[in-house]
């Protein structure tokens, strides 16, 4: 692979001594885990959610019987470089995977409004996860160039080049960089420069869109908005060769442009993982399908979804928001990805603007089918609709209690809590056959982990 190297001066900050005093988090297993967020390798996967407001991350464990014990990163964490500052944004942004090759997923953390002196603002932190959890440092990532504001809006930890080593690869607001194998070193840009001008990112997610297995690589998909505040999805194409040459973009005629919400998985169940996009100012969501025909000019294999499709819930209003947020993931355990969309401008029992979230069931030659709709008036879920809620604002499905269905971890970033107003909360749903129950639902907020509650927005960040 040919690499562009640049100059790293004041990038990488020096490996932070001392371990970072936080409390155990469980009994992890002898074997270190093979799950990408499974950070003190006990065999659960664990939910990262960002409050960047409070720039903290707080981690809850999962376990048999779901969310459990839970520690809060800051950068006023001992162990953590740096130090908070209000517009730092810490938490905007998560993602995991194990960059240091010990076994243990790491937390990989964006603060894109981080000020640096003299140089571009944001960072990238990496806490590293251990047997007890993270007890063992962190190193931070700083802009690779003096003129790259906003570094870490997004970060994605998967193979660029199909050797079988997964790369740390971040997005500032106008620039995407990869790193090297292993623990991220030097920084890199795209032999071909295919940003347009005036773009400005958002984030970025990744998917194996020609199938997966070793040797396969990875197209990622950057997403914000052009100058004149239309959507933005660029793609570049991952590989052994030159980097930016196989690229483009979907925006332009295509519906399926998203400003900040995409996930991935194989919804058709082909064996190839797909695309998924949110648009909210059009209240709809596009499934684009992986293959060798997707992301060309011809585009095959698409489909637009909204309230007014067969057998989705709801009906289209102006103000719902549907497709603010998405997730992608097996709920039912069939083999078949499923879709949770958020809606967090929808009107409940006469109450605007509280929130929804339907999940469609993802199945073999997919169309939009079989949705179910749940908000803070479906029973079982605690809360009550109320103005502002924005139920549904970000979203994650992810199975944290290993019955190998996905549960759906849905914010709320507007929720009161008590008489502090737009504290924000997080529900976790269970998966469960055929459809999520409403049966032992776990919920929590900011306060439970110490966290200021008014203003702060608890789960802007699910991942």
């Amino acid at each position: 692979m040919r690499l562009k190297k640049l100059a790293v001066a004041a990038g990488v900050a020096a490996l932070a001594t001392g371990g970072l005093t936080l409390p155990y988090a469980g009994t992890a297993s002898a074997a270190t885990s093979t799950l990408k967020d499974d950070y003190n390798g006990d065999g659960y996967r664990d939910l990262a959610i960002g409050t960047p407001k409070a720039n903290s991350v707080t981690v809850t464990f999962g376990s048999a019987s779901g969310a459990g014990k839970s520690v809060t990163i800051s950068q006023a964490t001992a162990g953590v470089p740096g130090t908070t500052e209000a517009e730092d944004e810490f938490g905007e942004n998560v993602t995991s995977g194990d960059v240091n090759h010990d076994g243990y997923a790491d937390l990989i953390v964006g603060a894109p409004g981080e000020q640096v002196a003299d140089w571009a603002s944001g960072s990238v932190t990496v806490v590293w996860g251990g047997a007890k959890g993270f007890t063992t440092g962190a190193q931070v990532y700083h802009a690779p160039t003096a003129d790259d504001e906003r570094f870490g809006e997004g970060a994605v930890f998967v193979d660029l080049d199909g050797d079988d080593w997964e790369q740390l690869s971040v997005v500032s607001a106008e620039k995407w960089w990869w790193y090297g194998d292993g623990t991220p070193a030097s920084a890199y840009a795209p032999e071909v420069d295919f940003i347009p001008d005036g773009v400005t990112l958002e984030g970025e997610t990744a998917l194996q869109i020609h199938g997966a297995g070793v040797g396969r690589t990875y197209t990622y998909v950057l997403y914000g908005k052009n100058a004149d505040g239309s959507p933005y999805t660029g793609w570049v194409d991952g590989g052994p060769g030159d980097i930016g040459y196989h690229s483009g973009r979907l925006d332009g005629d295509f519906e399926g442009s998203t400003t900040g919400a995409a996930a991935t998985g194989d919804v058709n169940c082909d064996g190839i993982p797909d695309l998924v996009t949110g648009q909210p100012e059009d209240n709809s969501v596009w499934v684009i399908y992986g293959g060798g025909a997707v992301f060309t000019d011809e585009m095959e294999g698409m489909g637009k979804v909204t309230q007014n499709s067969q057998d989705v819930p709801g009906v289209t209003e102006p103000e719902d928001r549907f497709g603010a947020s998405v997730a992608v993931g097996d709920m039912n355990d069939d083999g078949c990805a499923d879709i949770a969309i958020g809606a967090p401008g929808e009107t409940v029992d006469g109450v605007k603007g509280t929130g929804s979230v339907t999940v469609l069931d993802g199945r073999k030659g997919w169309v939009e089918s079989g949705g179910r709709a749940y908000h803070q008036a479906t029973p079982g879920i605690t809360g009550t609709p109320e103005t502002g809620d924005a139920f549904g604002s970000s979203l994650a499905f992810k199975d944290i209690n290993g019955d190998q269905h996905a549960d759906l971890e849905i914010a709320a970033s507007g929720e009161d809590i008590g008489t502090k107003k737009d504290a924000g909360a997080v529900w976790v749903l269970r998966g469960a056959d055929p459809f999520l129950t409403t049966t032992g639902i776990t919920s929590f907020n900011g306060a439970d982990f110490g966290l200021p509650a008014a203003g702060i927005g608890f789960g802007t960040a699910l991942r």
